[in-house]
């Protein structure tokens, strides 16, 4: 079986290192916010270029951390796009604030940024931009607007780990980034795992405070706060797969290189990579008129590809009453057709040999 992502199998390639750094964890007597974490935060931080770096438990929590920290909440607006995961709408809405969801650009995935600007009233205090598959946003635009009007530019870089726009890396751009370090990722914990990324000194201060109940020092609650810390032992994992996130991030690219080169485009549309935008390919995905069909042919054949996201978060039972009125016409047109193949750093370029002949006899 070829499944669409396989971490078990990145484990395997990183085994000996992961063994060791937990034995070391175990053997620190520090297990909650003890010296992995922070040296994790640090290197994090130097390979983004960033001033500050805060693990906290996931990525959802870090999109709500995040916009706590500015002060966002009842009442205010922060725009976003249908055509992501759940985590970046549920995450707004956590905090008592209002997703405003805009329409994306169609050959990228990405949100649409001529779509911005419309959607922008007195209430807006934010935009999230999902750097979506793993390539930007056209960050050059949507911070032109964001500046101009005033708002909050954030960066949601969950699908993007060491991606870059026009060399610097996703994650440094705006007031602040957030990281899911899901399994799955490119960067990915074994468990649940977020990241903070910002430059400012008041936003590292707040967001401690927030992951750890509000505490300036411990049992001393100065705001509001809850329990969202990263997990030593995860900490310690995610800095031995750092080190070779951008080895890993090429492999992912020269297998994208080779679906692209060598799938017949009469039968799927690749992907199209942004100029200025340097993808690391989280996800490979393709459009298909006949995806459903092509998908029960792949896995009759030992395939598992997969559909992110199979349903815009506007069309999902809890939210079709809210955005009943919604024209979000790219997203949907797409949403029937988008389909992932397999990638992965551990993927056999036989492998993906294999995927392509069987494609292309489809």
């Amino acid at each position: 079986m070829i499944y669409c992502s396989n971490p078990f199998f990145q484990y395997l390639s990183y085994d000996k290192e992961i063994q060791k750094s937990i034995i070391r964890v175990l053997n620190s007597k520090q297990y909650v916010l003890g010296n992995e974490v922070s040296s994790f935060e640090n290197e994090f931080a130097k390979f983004i270029g960033t001033k500050y770096s805060i693990g906290v438990a996931n990525g959802t929590d870090a999109i709500e951390i995040g916009l706590r920290s500015l002060g966002i909440g009842n009442g205010d607006e922060v725009i976003t796009v249908s055509h992501t995961a759940n985590a970046t709408v549920s995450a707004i809405e956590s905090t008592g604030a209002n997703p405003v969801l805009i329409d994306i650009e169609e050959d990228y995935f990405t949100i649409n940024s001529d779509k911005i600007s419309k959607a922008i009233n007195k209430n807006t205090k934010a935009v999230i931009c999902v750097h979506l598959y793993g390539q930007s946003i056209d960050l050059d635009k949507v911070k032109s607007i964001c500046k101009k009007k005033n708002i909050y530019l954030i960066e949601d870089v969950s699908q993007a780990h060491g991606a870059l726009w026009k060399g610097k890396r996703l994650g440094s751009f705006g007031i602040f980034a957030t990281f899911s370090c899901y399994p799955t990722k490119n960067l990915g914990a074994i468990g649940d795992a977020g990241i903070i990324t910002t430059n400012k000194k008041f936003l590292e201060k707040k967001i401690k405070m927030i992951r750890e109940y509000g505490w300036v020092k411990k049992f001393d609650s100065n705001c509001f706060g809850r329990n969202s810390r990263l997990d030593e032992i995860q900490a310690a994992i995610l800095r031995i797969k750092l080190k070779k996130l951008d080895r890993d991030n090429e492999k992912r690219r020269k297998i994208a290189d080779f679906y692209s080169k060598n799938l017949d485009e009469k039968l799927l549309k690749t992907p199209k990579i942004k100029k200025n935008s340097t993808h690391v390919f989280h996800q490979y995905v393709c459009i298909s008129s006949n995806r459903n069909k092509l998908m029960s042919y792949l896995k009759r054949n030992g395939i598992y590809a997969g559909i992110h996201y199979p349903r815009p978060v506007h069309l999902q039972p809890f939210y079709l009453n809210k955005y009943k009125n919604k024209n979000l016409a790219i997203t949907e047109k797409i949403s029937n057709k988008i389909i992932s193949l397999p990638i992965y750093p551990e993927l056999k370029i036989s492998e993906v040999k294999k995927i392509v002949n069987i494609i292309n006899k489809f």
